[in-house]
């Protein structure tokens, strides 16, 4: 699996089913009758996306976190609040699978252009990030 996708699967796990009802029986297979939520939605066996509040999700992290963690500026504070490795050997393999092509011994630039990299890959994954956090 890749480090992008293991940090996007520890965020979007998160997501709390009630936001879209429709989508965990859609999962499973079943399809939704005829005339309820859903069915117009939805073809038979497609999941119902919806976007993911990440600000939401990170935020509700952090607070549950017994660690002060800067996720909004920090990819390694990112990285520790889901739960990943976030060392720099880590890092620059998250930094080379999103192709940064900056010096990986600047470990201060990698982080930066990682931290809106990221930002910005989970915004074009389904995930709502503040504009601010998209710069």
């Amino acid at each position: 699996m890749s480090k992008f996708s293991e940090l996007m699967g520890k965020i979007f796990r998160h997501k709390p089913v009630a936001e879209n009802p429709n989508l965990e029986p859609i999962k499973r297979g079943i399809t939704p009758a005829p005339g309820s939520p859903g069915a117009a939605a939805a073809a038979p066996g497609t999941a119902v996306m919806s976007e993911v509040d990440v600000e939401a999700i990170l935020n509700k992290l952090a607070t549950d976190n017994h660690e002060k963690l800067d996720w909004r500026h920090s990819i390694v504070d990112l990285m520790k609040l889901v739960g990943m490795d976030s060392s720099l050997a880590e890092r620059k393999e998250l930094a080379a699978e999103l192709h940064y092509t900056g010096d990986t011994h600047d470990s201060a630039a990698m982080n930066i252009w990682l931290h809106k990299q990221v930002m910005k890959k989970l915004a074009e994954n389904g995930g709502k990030v503040p504009a601010s956090l998209l710069d």
